[in-house]
């Protein structure tokens, strides 16, 4: 059961710092690749469940319902941004029992979704299970993991319509649907085409208002977690502090209601 809990004031890690990697794992026009927090991913056995959980627990109304016809899925968004994480939106997504998925679909769904354990966990209550790492080059940081032995599946290609335009973007989903190290390894997402000269033109931070609620930090701790530390240093993800323990993902956001603590407990 999702665990919400006054958070206890705190120096915010440090993130949106690029690092300097070697040449095999360079991005865009030879630049340094760079990888940050995209957005928060919190799976609710309803949309509607998921809707009255975001205003009991963090005082805000999410964005409009967004579709998602080859996983069978439907969202709502909303705005966290900080200057720390400047691109990050919190994804309450939820299975669309409306949906009809196209034949060639994957046979499971994204994040999990499909999972006894997980469907269990968010019919007690909305569950963080998640988050996704915006990358310059999702191609050079898949095969960056890929080398240590951590398959993220192959990078799928999706769009929908927003209100601004055709929102395209790549994402990393593995066939079987799974999360790698109980959510704690963020799914790789690049947005635009391939080949966009301003890949974040529509991204959904840009058309998303602010909300009053902000991502001040991230923190994970996992039984694998110098894996995952050296995991977060091949895509070049900085600013996430990571600790032998629990598997469990922990994002403090201030909010309206204060500062609220969300937490995985290893779902």
């Amino acid at each position: 059961m999702l665990s919400v809990a006054p958070a206890a004031l705190a120096t915010p890690a440090i993130t949106g710092v690029e690092r300097t990697v070697d040449a095999g794992r360079r991005g865009w026009y030879g630049q340094a690749m760079k990888t940050q927090i995209d957005h928060l991913v919190v799976v609710a056995k309803t949309l509607e469940l998921g809707v009255q959980w975001c205003e009991a627990t963090l005082g805000v109304t999410p964005g409009p319902v967004a579709e998602h016809a080859p996983s069978g899925t439907h969202s709502r968004l909303f705005k966290i941004a900080s200057p720390a994480n400047p691109l990050a939106y919190l994804e309450i997504i939820a299975i669309n029992p409306d949906a009809k998925r196209p034949a060639n679909a994957p046979s499971k769904r994204w994040f999990d979704m499909d999972d006894a354990a997980l469907q269990a966990a968010v019919a007690k209550a909305p569950q963080l299970v998640h988050f996704v790492a915006n990358t310059s080059d999702i191609q050079v940081a898949r095969n960056a993991l890929k080398a240590q032995g951590i398959d993220l599946g192959p990078v799928v290609h999706d769009k929908r319509h927003s209100r601004r335009g055709v929102l395209q973007w790549q994402i990393t989903v593995r066939e079987d649907g799974q999360r790698l190290f109980n959510g704690a390894l963020p799914s790789l997402i690049q947005w635009g085409k391939p080949d966009a000269a301003e890949p974040l033109r529509l991204h959904p931070r840009n058309s998303l208002p602010r909300s009053g609620v902000t991502l001040q930090s991230i923190t994970i701790t996992h039984p694998t977690a110098v894996k995952l530390q050296a995991a977060f240093e091949a895509i070049g993800l900085t600013g996430i502090a990571v600790e032998t323990g629990p598997a469990n993902i922990t994002a403090t956001l201030h909010t309206p209601k204060g500062l609220v603590a969300l937490q995985s407990h290893g779902i």
